[in-house]
């Protein structure tokens, strides 16, 4: 059964588990093909999933990703929480940016270039993807305030922000008087939880909600792995392979007989975990076949027990804290 959650302490509500968008139109994926990114999408709509997270980078082209789910959508548009990302590097898809991708200049062109590829009026969740060193904050925040205030956006987020960051945007907003950040997408799993040093802690202090990717590791949490080798065709043997050589092979076993013990599939242990931590508002989790949507919807269904998070803990170390003194 599909659940719901807050993003954070705003009144949008978003399923526990989102769909991560970078695989449509990529090349070599089922959903490189508008048909193939069709049949996902309605699969996930149809599992309940509400959150649809993509970016304008995405894509074989710069804004293809995007494209294909808008049409994919169609008239169901209003049923979903569509997200999406400006602040990466477009190639020149949106025009000169001059590196100042946080600019008042460059949002305007970039949310106008986003709501035609995506085919709707507004977007209800926009992120700013990644830090821009060269634009000072309260610009972008009054440049996003702007697009709140037109309707063209509904919500607003951010990815990739240090914990000073986030709490930065949150003070510069607050005296303003500006919209404020609801969200923050940060790579955060069992393996890598180096989050929970300065991004959880400051979502939770400010009331965002955490949208964590690559929630299973690029495939290492989900038990193809744990013989020390890659199946054939598996992501792992033709990108990202030395993920393969720094693995450590006897705890993915160890994760493995974990999830075997209580029934459960690593996926959804790593799922569930994920969606029991505090700030987290839902995991996004990219598909490329309708099977694995229906597996992901359901996956985070378990609920861990103050025990299974002990034990999780052994398996996966919390990130070492850094002495400030």
């Amino acid at each position: 059964m599909t659940t719901y959650n807050r993003l954070g302490n705003s009144g949008l509500t978003v399923s526990t588990v989102g769909l991560g968008c970078n695989n449509l139109g990529r090349p070599g994926t089922a959903t490189e093909s508008q048909e193939g990114t069709d049949a996902v999408v309605h699969a996930a709509v149809d599992a309940g999933i509400t959150l649809f997270d993509t970016a304008d980078t995405y894509g074989a082209v710069p804004g293809l990703s995007e494209e294909r789910l808008g049409k994919a959508l169609g008239s169901r548009r209003s049923d979903v929480v569509l997200a999406t990302k400006f602040g990466m590097d477009m190639k020149g898809v949106n025009g000169p940016d001059f590196d100042a991708r946080g600019s008042r200049r460059y949002i305007m062109t970039s949310v106008e270039a986003s709501l035609r590829r995506l085919g709707t009026d507004w977007i209800d969740l926009y992120q700013f993807h990644t830090p821009d060193p060269l634009t000072p904050i309260d610009e972008t925040l009054a440049a996003l305030d702007d697009l709140v205030t037109s309707g063209k956006v509904r919500y607003i987020g951010h990815s990739n922000r240090a914990g000073w960051q986030i709490a930065e945007a949150e003070f510069t907003a607050r005296a303003a008087g500006s919209t404020r950040f609801i969200s923050a997408q940060n790579h955060y799993n069992l393996l890598d939880r180096r989050a929970e040093l300065e991004v959880t802690p400051a979502a939770e202090a400010y009331g965002l909600g955490v949208l964590p990717y690559f929630p299973l590791a690029n495939g290492l949490l989900t038990g193809k792995y744990s013989s020390g080798s890659a199946p054939e065709g598996s992501r792992l043997t033709h990108s990202r392979t030395n993920l393969l050589q720094d693995a450590d092979y006897d705890q993915l076993r160890e994760f493995g007989q974990f999830a075997a013990e209580r029934g459960l599939s690593e996926i959804q242990v790593a799922f569930s975990w994920l969606a029991s931590r505090p700030s987290v508002s839902s995991v996004i989790a990219g598909a490329t076949k309708p099977e694995q949507i229906r597996q992901n919807a359901e996956a985070a269904s378990w609920v861990p027990s103050d025990k299974d998070l002990e034990e999780l803990d052994r398996i996966f170390p919390q990130a070492p804290k850094v002495a400030l003194f």
